[in-house]
């Protein structure tokens, strides 16, 4: 029988593991940000457009998220702050104008609720963001 051996820590495959674990961690507390301050809109303050108060929602997810990735995901980056924060910005600016959209057309347009609308416009939003963070904003 053979043994079970960790993977060296400058293993590649196990990096990139540990880093896409980090990833979804830090996604799922970005998403948490995001909904919240997007729920409080609707249920709380009574903002009446859901695309409205997700437009809201995203900004402090987005803040929430850039923080998370720069300090705690992709730690092996060498660019200056500033130059990443910009990078982030169009890319998640891209990102959160079709999260809004989605959510115009589900909740606004089609009057679908908001909730469901928010988690189809988040799947599409992990798959473009791990993909545009590792090789655009973080890159090493």
């Amino acid at each position: 029988m053979k043994s079970y051996q960790r993977p060296a820590v400058d293993d590649p495959d196990f990096d990139r593991r540990n880093e896409f674990i980090r990833f979804i961690s830090n996604g799922l507390f970005a998403t948490v940000v995001h909904y919240f301050v997007l729920t409080v809109g609707i249920d709380v303050i009574g903002i009446t457009l859901a695309s409205v108060a997700n437009l809201i929602g995203a900004i402090f997810g987005i803040s929430a998220s850039f923080i998370g990735n720069r300090y705690f995901v992709f730690r092996n980056h060498t660019e200056a702050v500033l130059q990443q924060a910009v990078r982030f910005s169009m890319l998640y600016g891209a990102i959160a104008c079709l999260h809004v959209t989605v959510l115009l057309i589900w909740s606004d347009w089609l009057s679908f609720d908001y909730r469901a609308g928010f988690l189809l416009a988040t799947a599409l939003q992990v798959m473009l963001s791990y993909l545009g963070n590792r090789h655009l904003v973080f890159k090493k």
